[in-house]
């Protein structure tokens, strides 16, 4: 059996406002990873790398 191979998607210019606009609604990482159809990781590690603080208890 082959192993699915995971595919890394590019950050678009609309995820990002997406992701400032609901971080500065003070939104928990996992309900902005939902909507962004992303982990919670990679939107915690996306957020970090803009200088965004993110709630991370919901």
């Amino acid at each position: 059996m082959a192993k699915k191979t995971k595919v890394r998607r590019e950050w678009t210019a609309t995820e990002i406002h997406k992701l400032k606009g609901l971080a500065k609604k003070k939104v928990g990482v996992d309900k902005i990873a939902r909507t962004l159809k992303r982990t919670a990781g990679a939107t915690a590690v996306k957020a970090s790398m803009l200088g965004v603080s993110l709630d991370t208890r919901g």
